[in-house]
This record gives structure tokens, C-alpha cells and sequence, in this order.
């Protein structure tokens, strides 16, 4: 047992390792990602100010950031896979299908670059709330923060195998934008869902990502109650759902 952990553990850190270097060899991607979430944060941000008392908060930015790692971590994500189509037409999955490595380690991988980078994002993101005037229990970013890099990982997951079976950009890309709309404006991350009429909060409750979206606030600002739970476990749930699709997806993609 021990050994099998080890070599997953080898077999993880070495796809991982490659593909940071080829992240590292060109950074534009970090960059690319933070600048909507940073545009929002300086342009839509001002505008939530005069709405803090109707958002129930007396800092909107303790509302907004919150929605904006969501958005970094969700939709960031999800166009992972663009990469993996350019390595499959590479020949680098041909390559990989005839090593012993596991299927899980190919995808966690891959996954754990796109946290590494998540990461990186996130902490940016929040240092830049700071400058503009957020105040959030330190404690309670941490955990939003680590919520926020599960749920990415699972969006990560899932870009990956949907990667593995379009095996097109062209069709990726309006599969993401159909998805990802609705889950923007579902989720509340940029304005919580209960400031609008209750038939849409209704429709909301049933959305999971809303949930992480709602304990990730409640993590900021230090209430660790029932929204916390609940968002907790749905981001648990998402993520071991989507790592098994995705692991799935690669075994048959490699049989």
C-alpha cells in the first residue's frame, strides 16, 4: 500500500512538474486571468459601495471579493482543458497512453498546476480588495480561499475530460460560455441572490456553486455557521464528482 501511495505520489509530482515549467515558460496566463477580476474590482466595485446597507454589510468589498475568487476560480478553470486539446494534438496523450503512470495522476497532475496558479490569483486578488478598502476576518480568507481552489480544481477536472472528448476548441468554447453564464448570474458572485425577487432566489437554491459562493462570504466575514457547512460540503462533493469523471475520461481515453 505504501508503495502504490508513493509511486502515485511520484507519478503526480512529475506530470505536475512538467507543467509548471511549461506554465512558468510563459506566464501570460496568470496575468490573462486576473485582468477581468481586477477590472470588475475597480469598475463594478465602486458602484456596490452606496448598496452596502441593501447588500446587509457595511463593506461591499466583503461581498464582491468574495464573488470575485469564485469567478477567478470557477471560469479560470474551465478553459484548463484548451491546453490539453493542444496536447493531444501534439501526440503527448498518444505518449502517455502507453506508460504505466495512473489516470488519476495524469489529471490530478494537470489539476494541481491549475491550483498553483488559482493560488497565486487569489492572493493577488485579495491583497488588491485590501487596497481598495476590504476588511475580512484573516482566518476566514484562508478558508474561502482554500474553498475557492477545491472548487477550481473541480472545474479543472471537469475542462480536462471535456477536453479529452471534443477534442476541439471550437466546441469547447461555447460549451464553457453556455455554462458559464448562467452560473455567474445563479451563483450571485457579483451580487448575492437575495436582493432579487424571491422566485430567483428560489431557482438559485438548487444551484451548488451558490453555496460556495454564500460560505465564502460567510468565511470573510468570520461566520462560521451554517453557510459554511453547507458550502463546504457541496464543494467537497463537486470536486470528488468531477475528479472521478475526469479520471474516468482519461482511462477511457488511454484504454
Amino acid at each position: 500500500m505504501a508503495a502504490s501511495i508513493a509511486s502515485f505520489a511520484r507519478e503526480t509530482w512529475i506530470v505536475f512538474w512538467r507543467q509548471l515549467r511549461i506554465a512558468l515558460r510563459n506566464p501570460a496566463w496568470v496575468i490573462i486571468g486576473l485582468i477581468q477580476p481586477v477590472l470588475y474590482l475597480s469598475l463594478f466595485g465602486p458602484l456596490l459601495e452606496p448598496m452596502a446597507g441593501i447588500l446587509g454589510t457595511d463593506n461591499a468589498y466583503a461581498i464582491f471579493v468574495p464573488g470575485l475568487l469564485v469567478q477567478l476560480g470557477l471560469f479560470g478553470a474551465l478553459f484548463a482543458g484548451f491546453g490539453l486539446v493542444a496536447e493531444w494534438r501534439a501526440g503527448v496523450i498518444e505518449a502517455e497512453r502507453v506508460t504505466p503512470a495512473s489516470r488519476t495522476a495524469l489529471l490530478l497532475g494537470r489539476v494541481l498546476r491549475d491550483v498553483v496558479q488559482l493560488l497565486v490569483q487569489g492572493v493577488v486578488l485579495i491583497a488588491l480588495g485590501f487596497a481598495f478598502g476590504l476588511r475580512a476576518s484573516f482566518g476566514g480568507m484562508l478558508y474561502g480561499l482554500a474553498l475557492t481552489l477545491l472548487l477550481g480544481a473541480a472545474a479543472a477536472c471537469a475542462s480536462n475530460a471535456l477536453a479529452l472528448v471534443t477534442k476541439s476548441e471550437d466546441v469547447m468554447a461555447p460549451l464553457i460560455n453556455s455554462i458559464a453564464l448562467p452560473l455567474l448570474l445563479l451563483s450571485g458572485i457579483l451580487i448575492p441572490m437575495s436582493v432579487g425577487p424571491q422566485w430567483l432566489e428560489t431557482i438559485s437554491d438548487f444551484v451548488p456553486t451558490k453555496h460556495v459562493v454564500d460560505a465564502i462570504r460567510a468565511a470573510f466575514a468570520g461566520n462560521f455557521g451554517e453557510p459554511i457547512l453547507w458550502g463546504t460540503v457541496w464543494a467537497v462533493v463537486i470536486f470528488v464528482v468531477f475528479v472521478i469523471v475526469g479520471t474516468r475520461t482519461f482511462r477511457k481515453e488511454n484504454a
